[in-house]
């Protein structure tokens, strides 16, 4: 039996308000919505912060001067204030957020709109290549279309620790010198649910070369600070924080490299979508990211817990953090497995004709295989003790 801190139990209370919150979820107590890394479900404070924008001044933002457009204009830009506050911004005054339509198009346009410009020929750019495939994609994109323009730049694999996942920060340090401009990082791996621990990364990569985050599974999930980590850009995706889908956010930091800014003309804003994510962000705050952080972190524990002991199962990612206390990675809402026998697609139908709704697939994994495919829990402050042991029962009988 692994050691877990059975401290998040103590929030039982207080989760069970916030689950009431989520209309969708009360309204279909025979299912289980354990899905929460593909999309987050929507709190009633943002429901109705929607239809009160669409009813009561929908209009469009920097272009007109009327009442209902001056009002949307100020509401962006207080929306952009708003994510520099959640991500504890210490120098708003030199950073600026973009809002963009989730975390695949922020990382393209910093690949595409502000990478190419930055580097030359013998430039590096260090990549993940096991992590989604929006964090792979894009840099390959900048170093092609740089290649087109008789500029030669090389994509680095960021290094691993074998049979871990997480990155090698020892074997990072003999692959950057010099040339190496651009670090590429995830925040929390999206299938293996790991902590990455990329406050280690800036000491082996030096202070001179940008450090970007995907920040796709933690924003929304557990407190993220930009003051504790030191990296240049943080994107994230709206939908995944409790907004509506079709917004997101790059944060840059004005610090190295010229001033990111998306190229072209900027049409329409997703104003609602906008409006969405600043009240998602007010209603996490209020409700409390390192409890919602302890109560995900203990239910996937649990769930870890009771996987290990069945013989059939394979729990993915690193094996010496499934302890709660683990001292080499810190675990966080996700949990990834796989059946010995039973294809991983057949079991996700399966779990659902059971009312759990979870993702059987290879999770956009860079690099995956056909066979790689696994189920994946992925859980927020919504899911209960019982959905977990209820999961568990239904994966004892097979």
């Amino acid at each position: 039996m692994i050691e877990v801190e059975r401290s998040w139990e103590d929030l039982t209370d207080w989760q069970r308000s916030l689950r009431e919150q989520f209309p969708i979820i009360t309204a279909h107590p025979d299912l289980a919505y354990l899905d929460s890394a593909a999309t987050s479900q929507k709190p009633r404070a943002v429901l109705e912060a929607v239809r009160e924008y669409l009813v009561g001044g929908n209009a469009n933002a920097g272009r007109g001067t009327y009442p209902w457009a001056n009002a949307t204009t100020a509401m962006v830009e207080r929306a952009r204030e708003r994510v520099k506050a959640f991500l504890g911004d210490p120098e708003p005054g030199r950073s600026s957020v973009h809002f963009v339509s989730g975390t695949t198009e922020g990382l393209r346009r910093i690949a595409l709109d502000w990478l190419t410009e930055l580097l030359d020929d013998g430039d590096e750019i260090v990549a993940p290549f096991a992590d989604h495939q929006a964090n792979l994609s894009p840099w390959l994109e900048a170093r092609d279309a740089l290649a087109r323009r008789g500029v030669g730049v090389r994509v680095v694999e960021m290094p691993r620790q074998a049979g871990s996942g997480d990155y090698d920060t020892e074997a990072l340090a003999g692959v950057v010198g010099p040339r190496t401009r651009f670090v590429a990082l995830t925040h929390v791996h999206h299938v293996y649910g790991g902590d990455m621990n990329v406050h280690r990364v800036r000491e082996a990569v030096g202070p001179d070369a940008v450090v970007c985050l995907d920040a796709a599974q933690s924003v929304g999930h557990l407190p993220v600070s930009v003051a504790e980590l030191d990296v240049d850009f943080v994107v994230f995706s709206g939908h995944k924080a409790l907004a509506l889908p079709g917004t997101g956010a790059v944060w840059a930091r004005r610090a190295r490299g010229p001033r990111f800014s998306p190229s072209g003309w900027d049409g329409t804003p997703n104003t609602v979508g906008i409006a969405s994510l600043a009240t998602a962000l007010d209603w996490l705050d209020a409700a409390g990211l390192e409890r919602i952080d302890r109560w995900c972190a203990g239910l996937a524990a649990r769930l870890t817990e009771g996987l290990l002991e069945l013989a059939a199962f394979e729990v993915l990612g690193c094996q010496l953090s499934l302890a709660g206390d683990s001292p080499v990675q810190r675990r966080a809402s996700i949990v990834a497995f796989r059946h010995e026998r039973i294809d991983s697609g057949d079991l996700g139908f399966v779990l659902y004709s059971h009312g759990f709704m979870v993702r059987s697939d290879s999770h956009c994994q860079a690099g995956a295989e056909p066979g790689d495919g696994s189920v994946r829990v992925s859980l927020h402050v919504y899911n209960t003790v019982e959905e977990v042991d209820g999961l568990l029962a239904v994966l004892r009988e097979l």
